[in-house]
């Protein structure tokens, strides 16, 4: 079973910058893909960014792209979100996430096809 655990959120004012880290259990964690999503208080959980097992490829939804970036170092088991020029509207809990299967040439952003979801953390940011 994939276990994952994120850190680095807090309370922050607008256009600061934070780093969220995802630390995942397993020997495997090189063969998945993984993505970050985030849930705002009464509102749906939505995508942020996906990154490729290898971290070659990257997509980011589009209110976060240009500011966000993802990466991952397999030899630590950690995927991260650099969040910079942070907004009041990216105020929300921040998950970490793994599809069921290895990457197979497709990132999902319909948070349906992750099977595996740490806990959250959360991020404040003030105007």
């Amino acid at each position: 079973q994939v276990q994952l655990v994120e850190s680095g959120g807090g309370l922050v004012q607008a256009g600061d910058s934070l780093r969220l880290s995802c630390a995942a259990s397993g020997p495997t964690f090189s063969s998945y893909a993984m993505g970050w999503f985030r849930q705002a208080p009464g509102k749906e959980r939505e995508f942020v960014a996906a990154v490729s097992q290898s971290g070659g490829r990257t997509y980011y939804a589009d209110s976060v792209k240009g500011r966000f970036t993802i990466s991952r170092d397999n030899a630590k088991n950690t995927v991260y979100l650099q969040m910079n020029s942070l907004k009041p509207e990216d105020t929300a809990n921040y998950y970490c996430a793994s599809p069921s299967a290895a990457y197979s040439g497709t990132l999902y952003t319909s948070s349906s096809r992750y099977a595996y979801w740490g806990q959250g953390t959360r991020v404040t940011v003030s105007s």
